[in-house]
């Protein structure tokens, strides 16, 4: 599941729950609703498909604003051999009932600095994947996370990469 798969997810479940719980309140199908900014550290493996894997870092920043369903964040990932990439999008988070449990979507456009490391093709490079994690009762999220980064073939050579990561988040409120 790549090549853009989960932002197709995030944005036909985001939508559907847009029509279904969004749309028809006050506020309209994009209102703007206020959540907990969160700060969020992982930590992982590249897997690059035509390089050796690498660690990654990824910071991201939830900027405790919603839009609809959707979620807005920014995010900075540094790899071992240098190569970086900065961006922003949105999330989309689906919990289990009560149970703390939860999954997450997102979808990131960006820049990818290459530094002497894995080539993407281009500066330009999307960041979308999947989450599955544990929310504590303090709002304290603990999840391992897969994502898919690569130019989407606006350029002419798309190689992409895969990353698996473990990820804590903390609220900041």
């Amino acid at each position: 599941m790549a090549d853009g798969t989960f932002a197709a997810l995030l944005f036909i479940i985001g939508m559907t729950d847009m029509s279904m719980n969004h749309c028809g309140t006050d506020q309209g199908c994009l209102g703007t609703s206020q959540t907990a900014p969160r700060f969020s550290i992982s930590g992982g493996q590249v897997l690059n498909r035509r390089a050796d894997p690498a660690a990654e870092v990824y910071l991201r920043y939830d900027l405790g604003r919603q839009i609809g369903p959707f979620g807005t964040a920014i995010g900075l990932s540094v790899g071992e051999a240098g190569e970086a990439w900065v961006g922003a999008g949105a999330t989309y988070t689906i919990p289990f009932g009560r149970s703390g449990a939860y999954a997450e979507l997102h979808a990131m456009p960006g820049l990818y600095f290459d530094n002497g490391g894995f080539d993407l093709g281009g500066a330009v490079a999307f960041r979308s994947g999947f989450e599955l994690g544990y929310e504590t009762s303090r709002g304290w999220r603990m999840a391992l996370s897969y994502d898919h980064r690569s130019n989407a073939g606006i350029y002419k050579e798309n190689p992409g990469v895969e990353t698996v990561q473990v990820k804590l988040s903390i609220p900041l409120n």
